[in-house]
């Protein structure tokens, strides 16, 4: 895994000891570090930074817009952009 679920609580600013998301949450990381690597041909490790942070936009943006049609523009331009610098320098910073 590469996000863990404390990363993305403090990312969303959810208290730690509170429980009731954390199925959901859980879900969201792992759909969203699937969803990296499909759209780089990829994988990563928690030491990928700019991967994290992929994935750390990805969840909050999926907890915070559960309805079927979101604000997906809002993200679309960072992703991208980020998604891009991962599929073709592998996010790593020399």
């Amino acid at each position: 895994m590469i996000l863990n679920l404390y990363e993305a609580k403090e990312f969303l600013r959810i208290e730690e000891d509170f429980i009731d998301d954390d199925s959901l949450i859980i879900s969201l990381i792992t759909a969203a570090e699937k969803y990296v690597c499909n759209a780089t041909g990829k994988t990563f490790d928690e030491n990928n930074e700019l991967a994290k942070l992929c994935i750390k936009m990805l969840v909050s943006h999926w907890f915070c817009n559960r309805e079927v049609v979101g604000k997906a523009d809002k993200l679309a331009y960072s992703l991208n952009s980020i998604l891009f610098q991962l599929q073709y320098c592998g996010g790593d910073i020399p």
